[in-house]
């Protein structure tokens, strides 16, 4: 077999399929089925990588997720590479390239290593007491160093050329983990006859049986009862079983991101496979079946190469056929280790001695590390370690002092006990509570669908581990609804067999000497005297702690160091371990890649366009398009040359003097019908809409609960009981999830059906002195006199032969009409209509000009001309506000004092002195511009433009007490000048608003 560190017979790779590949541009040889980690350890390699802050030399600590040291740029070439990968997790492939990180200009030699030497001054929160002197140094000086340091790999340069696929998918019962629980629970629960995806990180399921060799489930071996279970599972039609695939985040109504890693572990992929798929998973019910987490012993310098977990040796040892060393010492607090150091001592390897921090280990341990010729040195501890790039000896001794002794070894395995994974349940938004006689946290109540088994959920025993979970699995998927086929009866297990052996243990060593580094976290580099300097420093929170020390953060979440963190600042603040508390896991679990979350999404896909039917028809009119949300819209039609400002004024010119087609079909559209349609809109808007007649429009307001202006738009009602709302083209998916928000949660006894129409109707806006002229001829069964329809109606009937819902409304100021048609046919009506415009000298007109000429007339834009800070009152819309109904959405925030409070902003028209200027939009007014800088700003100016039609420029503004300044002059500061501009009413054109009924 390859490598010098194989052991014959052991493992389950096959020795015959042979792989290469290299490692800092050193050829390796590999077996299929090698992680980048097993196969370096097979050649003997342990130095992998420099750490983060103080570069020292670090290799494996374990053989899974959770690994903080072994990070590796890995790829096939320059484009496919990917930073910071888990060597622990990357199979390797033939042709593999994988180089180090954080290192210059060697990984032997690194001139980075420096910092180690310096770290005296870079404790904890050094940053924080370093960086804030002199006070104008940090974005010159420091900002740009830290940069630089930041972060541990590169990021790739060169465009990524693969593809990536997102599926979403829905199931009863998904099982979150592929061990002994997981694979009993969606065993339990396919035959149930539900719907089940099981989902595992690893290649293969199995969990603890790639490392425990001696479990037997009904006299099988546990691996070989693991590979059975996973190939019946395969078999069945309502399962999925997806291997190699993390689930990474928990969101709400039980919405689980998978990431599946499709084909990373490829010499040769199939082009037409995704890299990465996305799965999005929507179950009935969730099966947590995450296990646990072996954590390491904190003692002086632990973190040297060929340092790592008891469970991570035996991984390499009985699955990969690997030893990590050939003299290979025990530091334990836990049971498990043991048989670790029995399985390599069978193996044939040395174990020099187990050093166990308890004063009583169990007697068959003892007696049977005496039978096999293992010295034990218990009630002791190992207190520090030597060696450069390998560690070559261990100082054992009692931690209080006293004599020690040095024993040669070129591995050390140790193991402070397990830690329940409950970080998948943590983001479920559960709580975790704290088990008194177990010493650790386990799930508490459940907040989502979910449950959670086995060794997360403090089950150590197999037997029970399988039972238990075999019994959730069932019970998962009688609640998701599933006819129950049959119970599957759970095997037994051989009696005994503990899952992971003891859960809890100390720490061991960890306050022998606080002057040397004994390693909390790894991958951040924060020691056991770090933590203890926070709690003096006054962090006695442990957000606080973790956020001064950055132990927990960052990809590594606190998995290996989160409980030896809590322990030290609990020792330190004399409080139980529980009482200080647990800091939050986010999510994802593990990294995920950019890849995987874009996906489709890049390229012309980044930003999804949408499209108004009569997109192609305006696009080949010459039409300049602008980005409103994700809608392409004309923004101006420039004919022969011009600019976008001549464009403007010619548009503006020709509504006003002739008329102008638009396509307001962006404008978001809802449905609201039922028996309690108008009750339903008299509380979610300020006016009132009972005695609204059939065929009679109403502009509306509509609020936040804090009083402020939401959305607006005009209402048409159709029927008693139907109602057409239009809101503004950003705001419709808001406005439906707030009317759905309400409807359902405060107002659930009314009958009422809403529906979003956006997509369904294309409208046309017709505007100008000639609208009817041109609709008219084009119109059946809707009579158009002022007479018959009035502006503010809107009437049923055909146009052009098709469906109409037709307006009689404006945001022009002039007489007009919005055609509303099935979208089908909308750029069929809007080249009718065109027809009988162009000939008339009518024209097509965009975006801006619309902003105009709504501007000349002093009609709002939401978002524009207000800010999430504006009532109904400020806007000067108060008349919108009906004063006699008893409550709606917003009727108390806007009687709060500050909201009917003298000095409020209100909206106002501000004119340049200088008819020639047009102001900035954003720019600040000022009362006195000869004031000491920083200047009191007294408002600000939100829409301005040319106005062509009024022969000069117009603008808007919300100004403190703008309303009692009309006819004032304030000033606007700009650092080439300040304008001169008096503030007067919003409407500037046809202030009689005569031009409306044409």
């Amino acid at each position: 077999m390859s490598g010098a560190n194989r052991i014959s017979g052991k493992g389950r790779l096959t020795p015959a399929k042979s792989l290469r590949f290299t490692f800092d541009g050193k050829a390796f040889s590999a077996v299929e089925g090698d992680t980048l980690a097993s196969a370096l350890i097979a050649n003997g390699v342990h130095l992998t990588g420099r750490s983060f802050k103080y570069h020292r030399p670090r290799g494996m600590l374990s053989a899974g997720s959770e690994e903080p040291n072994a990070l590796m740029d890995v790829g096939r070439d320059a484009a496919r590479r990917t930073p910071n990968v888990r060597a622990t997790v990357q199979e390797v492939f033939d042709g593999l390239q994988a180089k180090s990180q954080n290192r210059w200009p060697s990984l032997a030699f690194d001139v980075g290593g420096i910092n180690g030497l310096a770290s005296p001054f870079f404790a904890a929160g050094f940053y924080y007491k370093t960086f804030m002197w002199p006070k104008m140094a940090w974005k010159k000086i420091y900002e740009p160093i830290i940069r630089a340091a930041a972060g541990l790999g590169v990021a790739p340069s060169e465009p990524d050329p693969d593809h990536y696929s997102n599926h979403y998918v829905h199931c009863d019962v998904l099982v979150i983990g592929g061990g002994a629980a997981g694979l009993s629970a969606a065993l339990a629960a396919a035959h149930a006859g539900a719907e089940v995806i099981l989902c595992d990180e690893q290649a293969e399921t199995g969990g603890a049986f790639h490392h425990e060799i001696d479990a037997e489930i009904d006299g099988q071996n546990g691996w070989d009862w693991a590979r059975a279970v996973t190939a019946q599972l395969a078999g069945m039609d309502n399962v999925r079983v997806l291997t190699r695939t993390t689930a990474f985040g928990y969101q709400a109504q039980n919405h689980v991101g998978l990431v599946e890693r499709v084909t990373e572990h490829l010499a040769n992929p199939d082009p037409a496979l995704p890299r990465e798929r996305l799965w999005q998973v929507r179950a009935k019910q969730v099966v947590i079946a995450t296990g646990a987490i072996e954590r390491h012993m904190v003692f002086a310098n632990n973190d040297r190469p060929g340092i790592l977990l008891a469970s991570a040796a035996r991984i390499y040892l009985n699955h990969f056929g690997v030893a990590v060393g050939a003299k290979v010492g025990v530091y334990t607090a836990c049971d498990s280790a043991w048989h670790a150091a029995f399985d390599f001592k069978q193996a044939g390897v040395s174990v020099p001695a187990i050093v166990d921090v308890r004063p009583d280990p169990d007697p068959a341990l003892l007696a049977r590390a005496q039978a096999l010729g293992i010295e034990v040195f218990s009630g002791q501890a190992v207190l520090d370690t030597s060696g450069g790039l390998r560690v070559k000896s261990m100082k054992v001794g009692k931690a209080a002092g006293g004599a020690t002794r040095d024993i040669a070894i070129d591995a050390l395995i140790m193991s402070a006990g397990w830690t329940p994974s409950v970080h998948m349940y943590s983001q479920s938004r559960g709580k975790v509570i704290w088990d008194e006689a177990t010493e650790r946290f386990l799930p508490g109540a459940d907040v989502q669908d979910c449950t959670s088994v086995g060794a997360c959920n403090g089950i150590d025993e197999l037997g029970q581990a399988i039972a238990g979970a075999a019994e959730a699995g069932h019970q998962a998927a009688k609640a998701a609804g599933a006819g129950a086929k049959r119970a599957w009866k759970a095997p037994k297990a051989a009696a005994g067999t503990s899952w992971a052996g003891s859960m809890m243990g100390s720490a061991g060593g960890a306050g022998a000497d606080t002057t040397v580094k004994a390693f909390v976290d790894f991958q951040n580099d924060v020691t056991a005297k770090d933590i203890r300097l926070a709690v003096r420093e006054g962090m006695h929170s442990i957000e606080h702690v973790k956020r001064f020390t950055t132990t927990g953060m960052a990809t590594d979440q606190g998995k290996t160091s989160n409980i030896h963190g809590l322990a030290i600042a609990a020792e330190m603040l004399d409080k139980p371990l529980p009482k200080v508390g647990l800091t939050t896991f986010r999510s994802p679990y593990t990294p995920v890649t950019f890849g995987a979350i874009v996906n489709h999404s890049r390229g012309k896909l980044f930003d999804s366009a949408r499209h108004t039917p009569m997109h192609n028809w305006e696009a080949e009119h010459g039409a300049v398009f602008e980005d409103v949300g994700p809608w392409k819209r004309a923004w101006y039609y420039p004919r022969g040359g011009e600019d976008m400002h001549q464009a403007v004024n010619r548009e503006c010119r020709t509504v006003r003097e002739v008329a102008g087609m638009f396509d307001a079909t962006t404008l978001g559209k809802i449905e609201v019908v039922g028996p309690d349609a108008a009750q339903f809109l008299n509380l979610l808007y300020t006016n009132g809409w009972d005695k609204l007649q059939s065929g009679r429009c109403k502009y509306g307001i509509m609020l936040r609960e804090d009083g402020f202006i939401y959305d607006d738009g005009v209402v048409g009602r159709l029927a008693e009981d139907r109602f057409h709302v239009t809101t503004t083209t950003g705001g419709a998916p808001r406005v439906m999830h707030h009317m759905e928000d309400y409807l359902q949660t405060e107002f659930p006894d009314l009958k009422v059906w809403l529906t979003s129409t956006t997509e369904q109707w294309a409208v046309i806006a017709v505007q100008g002195p000639k609208a009817r002229e041109i609709v008219a001829p084009l119109v059946e069964g809707i009579d158009l006199s002022n007479e018959a329809m009035p502006h503010m109606s809107v009437r049923e009937g055909k146009i052009c032969g098709v469906p109409t819902r037709l307006f009689r409304m404006s945001f022009t100021g002039e007489a007009g009409y919005e055609v509303n048609v099935p979208a089908d046919f909308g750029e069929a009506v809007w080249k009718a209509l065109w027809a009988r415009a162009e000939p008339l000298g009518a024209c097509a007109y965009g975006t801006e000009t619309m902003h105009v000429l709504r501007a000349e007339k002093g009609y709002i834009i939401v978002g524009q001309d207000t800010d999430g800070t504006v009532t109904p009152d400020d806007a000067g819309l108060n008349w919108a506000v009906a004063k006699k109904k008893p409550d709606f959405v917003g009727i108390r925030g806007m009687k709060r004092p500050d909201l009917v409070s003298a000095g409020r902003k209100q909206l106002v028209g501000v004119m340049a002195k200088d008819p020639s200027i047009v102001l900035e939009e954003g720019a600040q007014i000022v009362a006195d511009p000869n004031q000491a800088v920083p200047m009191t700003m007294i408002g600000h100016v939100t829409s301005s433009y040319w106005s062509e039609n009024c022969g000069r420029s117009i603008a808007m503004g919300l100004v403190a007490d703008g309303r009692a300044l009309k006819g004032q002059t304030l000033y606007v500061p700009m650092p080439e000048r300040t304008i001169e501009v008096e503030i007067t009413d919003t409407v500037f054109f046809d202030k009689e608003g005569v031009r409306l009924n044409g």
